[in-house]
């Protein structure tokens, strides 16, 4: 699989359809320039530019692994766009979320993986669960899934609760090094009876050179932090560190996983 850099496109939001209201963080549908439509996600929203981080070192690290992700796109909004909304919960967000934000493709007409209809593989369960106990992330979870299915192929989507060590930015060495204890709650835990497997997949993919490429993604302008004291190269050297750091310790978190489901079955 190559390791070479990643180049996201950007578009410019034209048209804000229709707030999508399933999270606390309002991102919404909208048209762009390229006549597609996306998922957008704000920057101006509740967790700020954190969350787009996230959505984005989660996303492309799924995407490298093999996983189906939308094409994530930088949106550009203008300082203009939406002077015209009418609700002002949404005109505040606009204007707190000009320059670039976070989009995904919008997949027309997928629906939300149940997973009472749809069993997953055990392999490819135990990749998903592998992969979101690495980002810890909080919430694929039977209430909220984070998975749709599209012309009959599973995709993964909103990474946003991922990497919750950058909201505090404290001790994240040791945060690297720690169990996920929420993997309790993976909907696809049940089926993940090959975590080993994952983990040792994984882990000879996932190179220092190719964490470094997705980590460049991230633009400087969503790491110029009110009250930082850090530079953005230092903040991007820390995303690097930290998933290094977690990756290279790994049996961690995999014999949480292990543990946790033992519990169920």
């Amino acid at each position: 699989m190559s390791s070479k850099a990643i180049d996201l496109r950007t578009v410019n939001v034209t048209r804000y359809i229709t707030p999508l209201r399933e999270g606390g963080s309002l991102p919404a549908l909208a048209d762009a320039d390229d006549d597609f439509k996306y998922v957008i996600k704000f920057r101006g929203a509740g967790h700020g530019s954190k969350a787009l981080i996230a959505d984005l070192i989660g996303g492309e690290i799924a995407r490298f692994l093999g996983f189906k992700v939308p094409e994530i796109v930088f949106a550009n909004l203008d300082e203009a766009f939406g002077r015209t909304e009418g609700d002002e919960e949404i005109q505040d967000l606009l204007k707190g979320s000009q320059g670039l934000n976070l989009g995904l493709h919008f997949l027309s007409g997928a629906i939300n993986y149940d997973p009472v209809v749809t069993e997953i593989d055990p392999e490819t369960a135990s990749k998903i669960v592998w992969l979101d106990a690495y980002l810890t992330n909080i919430d694929r979870t039977f209430r909220n899934t984070n998975m749709l299915s599209w012309h009959k192929e599973l995709w993964l989507i909103d990474h946003g609760a991922s990497l919750y060590f950058h909201h505090s930015w404290i001790n994240w060495e040791k945060t690297a090094k720690t169990p996920f204890t929420f993997i309790k709650d993976h909907v696809l835990l049940p089926q993940a009876s090959k975590l080993k497997e994952a983990d040792a997949d994984f882990k000879k993919k996932l190179s220092a050179e190719v964490l470094q490429n997705i980590v460049n993604l991230i633009p400087e302008d969503w790491i110029l932090w009110e009250g930082s004291e850090e530079s953005p190269a230092e903040i991007r050297e820390v995303y690097l560190n930290f998933l290094k750091i977690r990756l290279n310790h790994s049996e961690i978190f995999t014999k949480q996983a292990q543990d946790a489901r033992q519990s169920l079955i």
